[in-house]
């Protein structure tokens, strides 16, 4: 099976799940997002969240397809810019990290890794952007309210996010990224103990040639 991630666009917005499209969960406040649900559109008010955050900040999601099918998503972005990141118990989110919302790979897909995809993606994308960290809002009951908009704790957990501020139903956990710089370091690192085990190596294969 061919796996793709690709950012999320304004012209790309259509292939995400309707749960996806619609939920603003993390885009509004409390009160606006009930508003919204009642009297607006909610599929508009996402739309509207994910230019505005392209235009000021850039890229804040990623959408992963298998064999050209959408298959998942997950959204990113400054905490200033999660209202709903502010409700919870455990904030605010720390001023040095990225804030990740929602994550969702859809039911047929799941047990194949994609969610643990998705995470290395924006982990990839925030280090070359020299951002510290990622934190989220983990979900320590997710079967609770059926489907929902946070990512279960559990899940977060597995691929290596830690609790930083610990709560019964909605801790706050964080992932440290190593810096570009520090992966260069260690790539030439490598680079060197390669290229001397080599010249140890062919030194050691050299034939001794004595005079006649």
């Amino acid at each position: 099976m061919s796996r793709r991630v690709v950012g999320v666009t304004l012209d790309n917005l259509e292939h995400l799940s309707k749960h996806s499209r619609t939920c603003v969960f993390w885009e509004l406040a409390p009160h606006l997002k009930e508003q919204a649900e009642e009297f607006g559109d909610t599929e508009f008010e996402k739309e509207a969240w994910v230019s505005s955050v392209l235009l000021e900040w850039g890229s804040c999601g990623r959408i992963i397809y298998l064999d050209g099918i959408p298959a998942g998503s997950v959204f990113y972005a400054p905490p200033a810019a999660v209202p709903r990141s502010l409700a919870f118990p455990t904030s605010p989110a720390s001023p040095d990290a990225v804030l990740m919302t929602g994550l969702e790979v859809l039911p047929e897909f799941r047990g194949g890794g994609l969610g643990r995809v998705l995470v290395q993606t924006v982990a990839k994308d925030l280090t070359r952007r020299g951002v510290k960290a990622i934190e989220a809002f983990g979900d320590n009951r997710p079967d609770v309210d059926g489907p929902g908009c946070v990512t279960p704790a559990d899940f977060l957990l597995q691929v290596g996010f830690k609790t930083v501020r610990p709560h019964p139903r909605w801790p706050r956990l964080r992932l440290e990224l190593r810096s570009a710089s520090s992966w260069k370091e260690d790539v030439e690192a490598a680079l060197e103990r390669l290229l001397s085990s080599v010249s140890v190596s062919t030194a050691a294969a050299e034939p001794s040639f004595k005079p006649v």
